[in-house]
């Protein structure tokens, strides 16, 4: 459905609250539903099931059409987004119940990384990071799993960033501002300057995720590493390279 008939299907909707045209509605902008959750799915790895982060955000969905003001003239998707992420926030924040010492385990295992990131350079594998903290790769894996889970501060960082993109994303565009357009050598410098700020291996994972268009967990067999390590990887590139990119970076990377 294009952004014409969408609109005439608010401007309906908002006349009549018909039952019939609300379930239109709601099936209208599942994809954005979908989108909000893909990107809190990257970030989370296997910690929490795509499924259950996408139930959590019809909630939103249905919260945000029953409380949109179409005379508002505001656009449907910036607001529907918010509501979305807000409700899959929610549910996470309610299953934080991680204790003091689970976050201690993060930063034990934030040391680790580093100190072995600077003994052996950028390609440090779980097994490596286990060793160090003197713990099996399974008992690793659950640790840096609750670990990702609990940092709701980060989490609520990184889905800032996305939001704009899901948007964009949703609506299927690729229309620049006359000020925003670049020339391809302009992009290319760009993009260059953005990757030397990475470590070696969140630059294999952000080449390998949207230059190879590999998945996650393909990422993750590619470099022997964990889905959830893939993830945190992942999210620390776009936070160095959205600082570098600025204004550009939904534009380069969405």
């Amino acid at each position: 459905m294009n952004e014409l008939k969408r609109e005439k299907l608010w401007e309906e909707y908002s006349k009549t609250k018909s039952d019939k045209l609300r379930e239109e509605i709601i099936v209208e902008y599942v994809p954005l539903v979908k989108l909000v959750a893909g990107r809190l799915n990257m970030y989370l790895g296997y910690t929490v099931e795509y499924d259950d982060l996408v139930g959590y955000g019809i909630f939103g969905l249905i919260d945000a059409i029953d409380k949109f003001d179409f005379d508002k003239k505001i656009k449907f998707e910036t607001y529907a987004s918010l509501r979305i992420r807000g409700s899959i926030l929610d549910q996470i924040r309610k299953m934080d119940w991680i204790p003091r010492s689970v976050r201690q385990k993060q930063k034990q295992i934030e040391a680790a990384i580093s100190s072995l990131e600077k003994e052996k350079g950028a390609n440090v594998k779980d097994e490596d990071i286990a060793d160090k903290l003197g713990i099996s790769l399974d008992e690793f894996r659950n640790w840096e799993s609750q670990a990702n889970i609990s940092n709701i501060a980060s989490l609520d960082e990184f889905m800032e960033q996305g939001t704009e993109g899901s948007v964009k994303e949703f609506r299927n565009t690729t229309y620049l501002e006359p000020e925003e357009s670049l020339d391809n050598d302009e992009v290319k410098r760009m993009l260059m300057e953005a990757l030397e700020l990475l470590t070696e291996k969140e630059k294999k994972v952000v080449l390998l995720y949207y230059y190879e268009d590999l998945t996650l967990k393909e990422v993750a067999k590619v470099l022997d590493v964990s889905e959830s390590r893939i993830s945190q990887l992942h999210s620390k590139a776009l936070e160095k390279m959205k600082k570098n990119l600025g204004k550009y970076f939904e534009l380069l990377m969405g």
